[in-house]
């Protein structure tokens, strides 16, 4: 089993800031088992919601949960989201020292839920797959192959691991798709995905997505916004910069786990992969959430111009630009385009990240960081 340190430290901070913590992912990325490691070692109730049993027990949950004291997890609280109100009444209790720590399968339900009945309560944490600090950079081939998702990413052969990702997105479909209001025949909602993901890595496009589903371009947005909040997609947004050149404004598009992203293009192992048409852009998205998550940034872009000029990933730290380039090389070379982009965007260092060996500089504020180093990547920014 893997330890999830972070995660870990992060939830013990804060459930010591709010007494409500809320551990929001996708279904299956290790919400429970990491819920339970954290409260192994302290004294806790857990409901999980999806048994009937539990949901028995809390047929009366203002008098159940108000007699409960230290930890009390709420496993998938999106089945009873009427618990929303009775946390408020009882985290308002003047003698109130309960800390609950709720989770769920992001929706707009409990989001809204979340957000609008525990406004100054709650503290979010975003969960995802494994990463590359958690899964070792020895296994950054198998990581990006097989995707981020414990199950996935822990099978014991590529047969077993692409089983699963089959089986998840089948139950995707069918179960949480019409949970995300999404009504649409599992088929299309397939065909979409599947568009989607040869769209991985290009700038959206509604109308080709919503004619191979025969919806609106609203409607495509729509749905494309609800995948995102289910944190199945990233829609990485434009920056606009001050420039005479003409920039794009539509956002970029990422199936966030690169093992369904294999999964929906057919691809079954490294062979595959590595000559499918479409490795560079399955590169270019895993490697922006491994940056992404080993920054702990929420807030980052991507910037392009009609005219050819473009960044991959644009993030402000401590009131440093810095940008990132994905190429799947063993040897990038830094082009004047790059040294273009990094002039016009004022960047304070550009790094360029790839499949290499070794880090090392190639010009004033320009970095080959190889993707073994990113876990140490905060540090790095932070001392420049």
């Amino acid at each position: 089993m893997i330890t999830r340190e972070t995660y870990l430290r992060r939830i013990a901070t804060a459930t010591d800031r709010a007494p409500v913590t809320s551990l929001l992912g996708p279904r299956q990325c290790g919400k429970t088992t990491l819920a339970r490691q954290f409260v192994s070692t302290r004294k806790a109730t857990i409901f999980d919601l999806e048994s009937e049993a539990d949901v028995r027990r809390l047929s009366n949950p203002e008098l159940v949960l108000g007699e409960l004291r230290d930890f009390v997890v709420l496993d998938e609280i999106q089945v009873l989201p009427m618990l929303f109100n009775v946390l408020r009444v009882l985290v308002d209790r003047p003698d109130s020292d309960t800390r609950f720590l709720i989770l769920g399968s992001a929706s707009p339900d409990i989001v809204r839920g979340v957000s609008q009945t525990l406004a100054g309560r709650v503290e979010f944490i975003d969960m995802a797959g494994f990463d590359l600090e958690e899964a070792g950079t020895d296994n950054l081939r198998k990581l990006w192959r097989r995707g981020g998702f414990p199950r996935s990413c822990l099978a014991p052969s590529e047969t077993a691991s692409l089983a699963w990702r089959r089986a998840f997105f089948r139950t995707f479909l069918e179960r949480d798709v019409p949970q995300l209001g999404i009504t649409m025949p599992a088929p299309a909602m397939r065909r979409f995905w599947t568009t989607l993901a040869h769209f991985h890595g290009q700038v959206w496009n509604a109308s080709r997505l919503g004619r191979t589903i025969n919806v609106t371009d609203k409607t495509a947005r729509n749905y494309l916004d609800l995948l995102t909040g289910a944190f199945m997609v990233r829609q990485l947004h434009p920056w606009f910069e001050n420039t005479a050149k003409r920039q794009v404004k539509a956002p970029k598009v990422y199936v966030r786990d690169t093992g369904l992203l294999h999964s929906l293009l057919g691809i079954r192992d490294d062979r595959e992969l590595l000559g499918h048409v479409r490795v560079g852009a399955s590169w270019e998205g895993f490697a922006i959430e491994q940056v992404l998550s080993a920054l702990r940034h929420p807030h980052a872009w991507f910037w392009a111009t009609h005219s050819g000029g473009e960044l991959d990933l644009l993030v402000h730290i401590r009131g440093l630009r810095i940008g990132f380039e994905m190429k799947f090389s063993e040897a990038p070379k830094v082009t004047g385009a790059m040294r273009k982009t990094a002039e016009t965007l004022a960047l304070d260092h550009l790094f360029v990240v790839c499949p290499t060996t070794h880090t090392y500089p190639v010009a004033a504020k320009i970095t080959v960081l190889s993707a073994t180093d990113i876990p140490g990547l905060r540090d790095r920014v932070n001392a420049l």
